[in-house]
């Protein structure tokens, strides 16, 4: 059994953890080739990132075991969110420990959170086309594909798919 998993908001002395966490499940995942690709880069300046959005963190055991950045429409990192949804992004998990609950936990606080913010009916995200073991996590979490929303990101072939749940 796991110990129990803490869902609680970053602080600067998270940053580092959540940058490595971050940059290896997109390596481990095959997302990109290289911790140095321009992407891979931004989404390691957590500094950066949560001076513009909020950005949580899994907990276990005293250990940072995950890292997701939630937005809602018209902030920096609201890619696709509409009035009332809540978006969120780059959620991750140590590779050392996925498919231990982190992710559902985090997935699952994501959605609680919402269903207390006024004006928010429902939860959106984006994902990668081959990123079967989030699409089966989303799935499991009640969330429906939106596929009228897809999006290919800027200057790539990168097509994203977009899931959502109304809550």
């Amino acid at each position: 059994m796991h110990p129990q998993i803490l869902i609680r908001p970053a602080v600067p002395a998270d940053y580092d953890a959540i940058a490595r966490i971050t940059r290896d499940a997109y390596l481990a995942a095959g997302y990109f080739e290289s911790a140095d690709h321009p992407y891979m880069r931004q989404i390691q300046d957590v500094a950066r990132r949560a001076a513009k959005a909020t950005i949580w963190v899994a907990e276990r055991g005293g250990r940072i075991v995950g890292s997701v950045t939630l937005a809602v429409a018209g902030e920096p990192y609201a890619d696709i969110a509409q009035g009332d949804e809540l978006e969120f992004r780059m959620l991750v998990v140590d590779p050392d420990v996925q498919r231990s609950g982190a992710g559902k936990a985090m997935v699952e606080a994501i959605l609680d959170h919402a269903r207390s913010l006024p004006g928010i009916n429902a939860v959106a995200l984006t994902t990668g086309l081959t990123w079967e073991s989030a699409h089966g996590l989303y799935q499991k979490t009640g969330f429906k594909r939106a596929p009228e929303r897809d999006w290919v990101v800027p200057d790539t072939e990168i097509k994203l798919l977009v899931y959502r749940q109304q809550l």
